[in-house]
């Protein structure tokens, strides 16, 4: 079996345990039943920014070409740091576009992750966000009405919980914080109950959300592996978390190389 264009990030659906398709040119490739089977990736060399499709010799953001990541909003400083979100202010690089996108509810969950981190994500997207970032559980924990609001809320939680993911750790599955989410979000409520109230937001009654992620081996150290240094790789397919794909010889963040017009191959090991 072999595949060859553009690819983008892994679409994820959660069940016994989380499904991977990866999109490359016009096919979605099941890649759970992969697992465990010899894969040949190789890079030629051409990127096509995802959003224009013009050939480029690098991305920025995760895919984008230098025009497009510089005007578009959804690469904007404020996706990443949504308490710099200036949609109020008039100044939004499209202004349809963020009514759409962040005057719409977001959620700041809790997600064990190598660690506990805080986070915020559009409440239309919790289990996508907390996928593609490797959780193996999430909780939302408050509710509110705009992406500003949520990440002023993130901010502050951020001061004494981490809004980072180790993914190295992640990978390799060490976990530094084994609290009890549930009991984690009631002490939060109490110690943050003012700035709730002062930002409008609604505590979230939910129960956790879990993932399993398929690996039939486990990593003993992280080796990444960037197809603009290595071209052409070769490795057994061991698992899958997160946006990386995890072989016994390294790794291969997908997200990162989105845009990239790659061969994804089977090979015959018989």
């Amino acid at each position: 079996m072999k595949h060859e264009g553009n690819v983008l990030k892994m679409q994820t659906t959660n069940g016994e345990t989380v499904q991977y398709v990866l999109p490359i040119g016009d096919a979605l490739v099941p890649l759970n039943p992969l697992i465990g089977k010899k894969i040949r990736i190789n890079f030629e060399g051409r990127i096509n920014c995802i959003a224009t499709g013009e050939l480029i010799k690098k991305t920025y953001g995760q895919g984008y070409c230098y025009k497009a990541y510089t005007n578009l909003p959804e690469c904007d400083m404020c996706i990443v740091k949504p308490h710099q979100c200036h949609y109020g202010k008039g100044t939004c690089r499209d202004m349809k576009w963020g009514e759409e996108h962040c005057m719409i509810p977001f959620v700041v969950y809790l997600a064990r992750t190598n660690h506990i981190k805080v986070g915020v994500t559009a409440a239309n997207r919790c289990e996508t966000r907390w996928m593609d970032q490797g959780a193996i559980e999430a909780l939302p924990i408050l509710r509110f009405s705009s992406r500003y609001q949520a990440g002023l809320m993130e901010l502050e939680m951020s001061k004494s919980l981490p809004d980072k993911t180790n993914w190295q750790q992640m990978l390799l599955g060490e976990i530094s914080d084994k609290r009890d989410l549930l009991e984690l979000r009631e002490e939060l409520y109490l110690e943050f109950a003012n700035l709730v109230d002062d930002l409008e937001g609604e505590e979230v009654e939910s129960t956790n959300f879990y993932f399993h992620y398929l690996q039939v081996a486990q990593l003993n150290k992280v080796t990444s592996i960037d197809l603009d240094r290595k071209h052409h790789f070769e490795g057994i397919l061991i698992g899958i978390k997160g946006q990386y794909l995890i072989f016994d010889k390294g790794v291969v963040n997908i997200r990162k190389h989105q845009g990239y017009h790659l061969s994804f191959e089977v090979i015959n090991q018989n």
